[in-house]
């Protein structure tokens, strides 16, 4: 008979018993379910609540439980309704009656909360680190290609020039505001359910503080209905999960128009490339591609999460149960995703003749052409249609700006001066970009700099 059996006449049907059971997805976190015991069961022996010498004994019990279960001594039972049946279960066929006082003042509804919250507060750290590598990989591309010239797009078509480390550092802003949100849902998070029991709190005189003390919680909960009910922080770092997919499938779709031989502003390394069954010549992006594909996956795990949760009254439904397949998912995936992302970029081959030729071709100067006549003195948009004029005749004779004649440039406009080739030659368009957040070499090794200052504080603050 189950733990909680003594209401009822009959046994679980097997085939609903294994329906609902969750174990084969929660045992994923017993050692979060044991640290919160220890936790619980201390405050109840320093309440007196049961007697200090029997929590002692529980406490010294469930951490061998642990250890046995950590070495692969003791195997979770797959029959068992979840981890905190198990665990107690196994407390009490080792210490009897002892035993039966760890549940004392508490419920699974604020059990599993308190489990969630420390398996998805260690889960958000890791990450973090994760995402750091990352933009550290982001940062040293970047330094090897400060001053690599290649197209900036917009609507997919040439726009301006850049360099392939202003480019990259974009994504390194992406990835340090993905952490930030990080680290604001683990803020919210971390806020101690244990003490709501079922929905209503307890009689028995608990010290929540103490246990949110002992478990490095902020606070503790003020409303017991909330405080079982609550999965916000699940949908939240779902949330912020799928934005952090969303920006590495951004980066993996550049990756795949740049290993394409239409671009070929890139080469993948072989360990990160696939080939064809029947065409030989063929070099995959495959790893870029899945993960563009996981992506919509993470996006469905929070889709999960926000359908679960949208009509359930309060407080504690089983539906909630399914919040940690969910989780546990997006989670995994993300990991996966950005460990193998990261030595792939490592390994990825930059052809900066390439990108050069390609920026070339585009007339991504013209903005430069125009704003040269704007510093003689001409309005912008006489200079803007002139400059187009010039790129028209370009394009109808097969020629570029840079190839332009003298002569044809002053019967455009008689502003123009011999210096016009060296106002539009590409390196200069780049490194006179001096703005801040502009391409031009100094301003992207300052924002390399800052960047790297960040990930100091980072790592400093989600390690403290």
């Amino acid at each position: 008979m189950a733990l909680w059996g003594a209401r009822f006449g009959k046994e679980l049907n097997s085939q609903v018993q294994d329906f609902n059971s969750s174990i084969r997805f929660d045992q994923t976190f017993y050692q979060e379910d044991i640290a919160g015991s220890i936790a619980h069961v201390t405050m109840l022996g320093k309440q007196k609540i049961i007697a200090p010498a029997d929590a002692e004994k529980i406490k010294q019990e469930l951490e061998k439980i642990r250890q046995e279960i950590q070495a692969g001594k003791l195997k979770i039972d797959e029959n068992a309704e979840d981890i905190h049946m198990f665990i107690e279960t196994e407390l009490t066929a080792r210490l009897g009656d002892i035993g039966k006082k760890l549940h004392t003042a508490r419920s699974r509804n604020d059990q599993v909360a308190l489990d969630l919250k420390l398996y998805l507060r260690n889960q958000i750290a890791e990450i973090q680190g994760k995402i750091i590598s990352l933009v550290e990989a982001l940062c040293e591309k970047a330094e090897e290609n400060l001053e690599t010239v290649m197209p900036g797009y917009t609507h997919m078509q040439r726009a301006q020039p850049i360099t392939f480390a202003h480019h990259l550092m974009a994504y390194t802003e992406m990835f340090l505001r993905d952490n930030e949100r990080l680290q604001d849902c683990d803020k919210r998070m971390n806020i101690l359910p244990l003490g709501s029991c079922a929905l209503a709190g307890t009689t028995y005189p608990i010290d929540r503080e103490l246990v949110a003390e002992l478990l490095g919680f902020d606070g503790v909960t003020q409303n017991s209905l909330d405080g079982v009910s609550d999965r916000e922080y699940v949908i939240e770092l779902a949330s912020d999960l799928s934005l952090v997919m969303m920006h590495l499938s951004r980066l993996s779709e550049e990756i795949i128009l740049w290993a394409s031989w239409e671009f070929k502003f890139i080469e993948l390394d072989d360990a990160f490339s696939t080939g064809s069954s029947i065409m030989p010549q063929k070099k995959n992006p495959d790893i870029t591609e899945l993960i563009r594909g996981k992506t919509g996956r993470v996006y469905g795990d929070l889709t999960t999460l926000l359908t679960l949760m949208k009509g359930l009254p309060l407080a504690y439904n089983k539906d909630m149960q399914e919040d940690k397949e969910a989780i546990f998912d997006a989670i995994a995936t993300v990991k996966a995703c950005i460990d193998t992302f990261i030595p792939m970029l490592e390994t990825m081959k930059v052809l900066p003749e390439n990108m050069k030729e390609a920026a070339q071709k585009g007339f991504i100067n013209a903005t430069d052409c125009a704003d040269y006549l704007v510093k003689k003195g001409k309005p912008f948009r006489d200079a803007y249609k002139i400059t187009g004029q010039l790129v028209a005749y370009c394009i109808e004779n097969k020629k570029v700006l840079e190839t332009l004649t003298l002569d044809k440039y002053q019967e455009a406009d008689p502003l123009f001066e011999a210096d016009i080739y060296e106002a539009i030659s590409l390196d200069t368009c780049v490194k006179k970009r001096k703005v801040i957040g502009g391409p031009a070499p100094e301003m992207v090794a300052g924002q390399i700099q800052k960047t790297k200052e960040k990930l100091v504080k980072m790592k400093e603050s989600f390690l403290s």
